[in-house]
């Protein structure tokens, strides 16, 4: 079949991004012997017109579109961010009666939601390196797809439960992300890798796990520097590692490191670290590898708000990582967010303290924490009445203890005022 591939976001919310997930289902789809077009939105000036142009000249069967971002998850002044995309699938609608299919990160989140929204046809939730191929056989054999593991109807609901598989060195590695060759690299612009899936720390706003599941799976450190390598050799040399966890487990971080460091590559990189388990060796050997920067997500500074959160580290730790990192050249870029569960003016003040004793290069503060369904956040939203029971939570709501909805905005705002490499 001739299908069509889209990657309709657009929002640069924290830096340029490259559609990795849908690059995966893109190689995918071709060794299923399938026709394929990629169209990454991001780097077009009139998305519109070239979704006209593509259709008109691929004649797909089948279009697959994937929903990174439902919102820009900040509580002041939040944006909704399906309304271009709603129109992308009306002008595909104006021009052809291929079939829809959605995926991607926020389509998972919200499976039905953005299906009815959006008004496509078809959606996979989770992973659709597997279901999406066999969706094409089902279609293009004129079979029943209800078998489809993670197969939304619209109108139908879901036809058959997802599934994450074990085993992600079977996977075809991408190329189709690769949107903007290196002569228009910029100093921004970061290739991502990802070596793992899933998360089991259960932090409680988090929904990683509704969108890879709370089993880590992890690809072959060897297979990875493969993939590093062959992008070296196309002349890049910035890379982010895009798992939640880089440094979980920590003997599988040292192993990947190792690999790296063996092959001699002129590379730099970062990752985001879970600021616990990260010992002065680990962090030796990140910077031999090559790390230039990471994302600490330590979000309080205060210890019941850490264990509101479900966070298995101290204030302490975090600090002593933090020197670890320092002693080893590696920039850190902090995270708090704040009005969560627990949270009070003294606890706010005592975190915001904290992040400033880090001397940290950069800071990144967030008020309001984005309640996402099937987490503990949003039960305990429930259960003190922040939102309805039956909220489904597709337009975005946001968990801010009452008593700190004036004050914590305007703290924040005259503690930043002050301190130029903080931000929100």
């Amino acid at each position: 079949m001739r299908v069509l591939l889209v990657s309709a976001n657009t929002e640069r919310i924290n830096l340029p991004t490259m559609p990795l997930g849908l690059g995966y289902v893109a190689a995918a789809t071709r060794k299923g012997g399938h026709e394929v077009a990629f169209l990454d939105l991001m780097v077009e000036e009139d998305p519109g017109v070239v979704v006209s142009e593509v259709l008109e000249r691929f004649r797909p069967e089948v279009i697959g579109i994937s929903v990174r971002n439902i919102d820009d998850q900040k509580m002041e002044g939040t944006r909704f961010l399906l309304e271009p995309i709603k129109a992308i699938i009306t002008r595909c609608r104006a021009l052809t009666r291929a079939p829809i299919v959605l995926g991607g990160a926020g389509y998972s989140i919200y499976p039905e939601s953005a299906l009815d929204y959006l008004g496509a046809e078809m959606g996979i939730q989770g992973e659709g390196e597997w279901s999406f191929p066999l969706l094409l056989d089902r279609l293009s054999q004129g079979d029943d797809p209800s078998d489809v593991p993670g197969l939304y109807v619209r109108g139908r609901g879901l036809q058959r439960e997802r599934e994450c598989k074990r085993n992600l060195d079977s996977l075809p590695v991408p190329d189709d992300h690769l949107s903007i060759p290196p002569s228009e690299a910029t100093e921004e612009l970061w290739l991502p890798i990802q070596t793992r899936r899933g998360c089991p720390m259960g932090c409680s706003y988090c929904s990683t796990a509704t969108i890879e599941g709370t089993i880590t799976r992890r690809r072959s450190p060897r297979l990875v520097v493969q993939e590093i390598v062959r992008l070296v050799e196309r002349g890049f040399r910035r890379f982010h590692f895009v798992d939640n966890t880089f440094n979980l487990p920590a003997a599988y971080a040292r192993e990947l490191c190792r690999e790296i460091t063996a092959r001699g590559l002129d590379i730099i990189w970062r990752c985001i670290l879970y600021p616990w388990k990260v010992d002065e060796e680990l962090a030796r050997e990140m910077a031999r590898a090559g790390c230039s920067e990471v994302s600490l997500g330590f979000e309080s500074g205060n210890e019941e708000v850490l264990r509101a959160l479900n966070k298995r580290f101290s204030p302490n730790e975090v600090r002593r990582i933090s020197r670890n990192l320092v002693d080893c050249g590696i920039r850190r870029m902090g995270f708090l967010l704040l009005g969560g569960p627990g949270e009070t003016r003294q606890s706010v003040e005592e975190s915001l303290c904290f992040a400033e004793s880090l001397e940290l290069e950069a800071m990144k503060v967030t008020t309001g924490i984005r309640i996402y369904p099937y987490t503990a956040l949003a039960r305990i939203a429930v259960a003190d009445g922040t939102v309805a029971p039956d909220d489904n939570l597709f337009l975005p709501r946001f968990y801010m203890v009452r008593e700190l909805r004036e004050w914590l905005p305007e703290t924040i705002k005259a503690w930043l005022s002050k301190r130029p490499n903080w931000m929100t």
